[in-house]
């Protein structure tokens, strides 16, 4: 049996279909935590509106920075140098729904101002050198406050100066860290999210960054960085994810 050009190029679609279809079903979900809470719940508030809902922090500010980049919900960056992993919680990993909504919450509170940390004296960093501390913004606890919104789960690993059962309320989310599963590995060591799920190919394409999906085919795609590429199968996969449209090849 012959094959023709035509043949050899369905073969090609086949094999990358299938493997992005691995690509997916293998990223990383950390304890597969996950949320239903809308990307737009946030939209139309300010930063001062989130932060007056709370009361002032007991933490103490040890050091301080201006946030340069929001990785996900539980980690930034900051400009002196800092990797800072919130301790106590647990948001959703890329590719899990709710990660945008968790995302962006943070960028709003977070990115581009001074912020203040308050270094966990019992486990001063994790094994891929972020320090771990409570984020303080404007005299409030950002850690309590996804926690509080539903936007992470309580993740304690003692040993850890924060009891993070503090900030909860009664219906949060409490991390399974005792799991043997690969999936439930500790955030506190699965690394910087940016890179998972960053690799592979896919029908659709989302900026983590803008919260926007593309056709793969898209202009934009070429342009986007490889840390903020995020995979679909489906467009309702990405929509599901909380992703928006791109208006421009309006997949």
């Amino acid at each position: 049996m012959s094959f023709n050009k035509k043949h050899i190029v369905s073969l090609l679609v086949i094999l990358l279909i299938a493997i992005s279809a691995l690509s997916i079903a293998s990223a990383y979900t950390g304890t597969g935590f996950s949320h239903n809470i809308p990307s737009t719940k946030y939209s139309d508030m300010s930063a001062s509106d989130i932060l007056s809902k709370y009361s002032d922090t007991e933490c103490h500010v040890e050091e301080s920075a201006v946030c340069t980049q929001v990785v996900d919900g539980d980690t930034i960056y900051l400009d002196n140098g800092d990797k800072i992993r919130f301790v106590g919680v647990n948001t959703p990993e890329r590719g899990v729904e709710g990660y945008i909504t968790s995302k962006n919450f943070v960028q709003k509170l977070c990115l581009g101002k001074t912020v203040g940390i308050d270094i966990d004296d019992s486990k001063h960093s994790d094994k891929y050198g972020r320090t771990l501390g409570v984020v303080i913004v404007d005299g409030k606890n950002v850690n309590e406050m996804l926690l509080k919104e539903g936007l992470a789960e309580i993740m304690y690993m003692p040993p850890s100066e924060f009891y993070p059962y503090n900030w909860a309320n009664a219906d949060t989310h409490v991390a399974d860290t005792h799991s043997t599963s690969s999936s439930s590995s500790s955030s506190y060591d699965s690394g910087d999210s940016s890179s998972s799920a960053s690799s592979g190919s896919g029908s659709y394409v989302g900026n983590a960054n803008t919260g926007k999906f593309h056709k793969a085919s898209c202009s934009s795609v070429s342009k986007m960085s490889e840390g903020n590429k995020v995979f679909f199968s489906s467009r309702n996969q990405a929509v599901d994810q909380g992703y928006v449209p791109c208006k421009l090849c309006n997949p």
